[in-house]
């Protein structure tokens, strides 16, 4: 009997409900493994009943949080579930994060020290956009930073900050596939 094989697939996209739905089709019927989501440990719940004058806060304090929180994923979630040769799914994962440092206009340097600790997927998918998808409804990680970023206000920036935070997954991918 030969035991399985770890596998650690990340899933990043802007649209939480396209990252979801990747994330199931990565584990396959009936699920192999689990999926680890985003916000583990709450600390972006916390930031959702701030009251408003909490004030709005700024790109690396937001990333800084999603690295706490990814930490927390992978002390409790991740690792462990990797240790019994499980199936583990990331959704998001570090490159949804990365992306929106580089839209947010954050020095790439930056974010990959920030991420450091984070191992490398077995496998990587980016989850589309739907061409339906506005701003208002892209929720998850990216659509909540925004939200805190511009003061609870969908607006001109928040719009962009998706848009360049899905192009910069896209390159990103792009960059991936002429690597292999």
């Amino acid at each position: 009997m030969t035991a399985a094989k770890a596998r650690l697939i990340a899933v990043d996209g802007v649209h939480a409900a396209s990252v979801l739905d990747a994330a199931r089709r990565a584990l396959g019927t009936p699920p192999a493994g689990g999926i680890s989501h985003w916000d583990a440990s709450g600390v972006f719940q916390d930031l959702v009943v701030a009251e408003e004058q909490a004030g709005t806060a700024s790109p690396r304090t937001l990333l800084l949080l999603y690295a706490a929180d990814l930490a927390f994923r992978l002390r409790w979630e991740i690792r462990p579930a990797l240790a019994e040769g499980q199936t583990v799914v990331a959704a998001p994962y570090v490159h949804t994060a990365v992306a929106f440092g580089r839209a947010a206009g954050l020095p790439a340097a930056w974010l990959t020290n920030l991420f450091r600790f984070a191992p490398r997927a077995t496998d990587r998918l980016i989850a589309p956009l739907p061409a339906d998808a506005s701003n208002a409804g892209v929720d998850g990680f990216v659509g909540l930073v925004c939200e805190q970023m511009t003061g609870r206000q969908k607006g001109k920036l928040a719009r962009r900050i998706v848009k360049d935070t899905n192009a910069q997954l896209r390159k990103a991918a792009h960059r991936a596939k002429k690597r292999n």
